[in-house]
């Protein structure tokens, strides 16, 4: 796997590359070094790159710590309490991937319009598809109202699987410490302690929460808000409101699993 087991840091020439936008290291160089701002788990790095096989992840990882622009260290159990306060804004894209972002915010602004959902298929097919039934697999679902949480809540739990609730980022902090990591994630992007955007941003930085598959729930459907929501690896999107069919269908898809039964 990509850097398992591994924290990389940024050397001062992996760091010029960068400032200076050196079109002399390959994109596939200049994406990892963009995204390693300080000292990055390789759990990390494949979860903000999910668009990348492990294996081939794994060999660039390597070929930059050959050329000196990355430099890693074997990383101890990881015990770091999941932070919010990381900013909800990815590493600006590099050149070459400006295009494909905005191709696919279009895309995905289409898809929620049309059917409610939309999926980050990029991110998906290196994912292995989640070995479990419907009745065993736990989503959590993090809504602030009441009445919607309610919803969401009879409507996965109508699709057959096991769910817990949070009302807020607090409450999602407390319930990853006492109750361990869910199969998937349902997050309402607008908290009232805490912005949906940089949560997943601290997800994907965090080593024990990078590969959590998440679903966002959310009324904010405009271009830049798609845009800001894939750039930080969220893996599908569900518009409000929605049917329990459209939310199953896309756990479901987001899992590569079966219908429930």
């Amino acid at each position: 796997m990509a850097g398992k087991g591994k924290l990389y840091r940024r050397t001062a020439s992996g760091s010029e590359a960068v400032t200076r936008n050196d079109l002399a290291v390959p994109a596939d160089y200049r994406r990892i070094l963009a995204l390693v701002e300080t000292e990055m788990h390789g759990d990390a790095i494949r979860g903000s790159l999910r668009q990348f096989p492990d294996t081939l992840l794994a060999e660039w990882l390597g070929e930059l710590e050959e050329l000196g622009m990355l430099e890693s260290r074997s990383a101890a159990d990881v015990t770091q309490p999941l932070q919010f306060a990381v900013p909800g804004q990815a590493p600006g894209p590099i050149d070459e991937d400006a295009p494909r972002i905005e191709r696919e915010a279009s895309v995905a602004g289409a898809s929620l319009s049309r059917t409610g959902a939309y999926l980050a298929e990029d991110r998906l097919k290196n994912r292995a598809p989640l070995a479990k039934q419907a009745a065993a697999t736990v989503v959590l679902v993090v809504e602030d109202d009441p009445d919607q949480l309610a919803l969401a809540d009879l409507r996965v739990s109508m699709a057959g699987y096991q769910v817990r609730v949070a009302g807020n980022g607090q409450a999602l902090k407390d319930s990853l410490r006492a109750m361990g990591l869910p199969d998937i994630l349902l997050l309402d992007v607008m908290l009232p302690d805490a912005d949906g955007f940089a949560i997943l941003a601290g997800m994907r930085r965090h080593p024990r929460l990078a590969l959590l598959p998440v679903i966002l729930l959310t009324a904010k459907d405009s271009p830049a808000d798609i845009s800001r929501g894939l750039a930080l690896g969220a893996d599908g999107y569900v518009t409000k409101p929605y049917t329990k069919n459209i939310l199953a269908d896309t756990i479901r898809k987001v899992l590569k699993t079966g219908p429930a039964s």
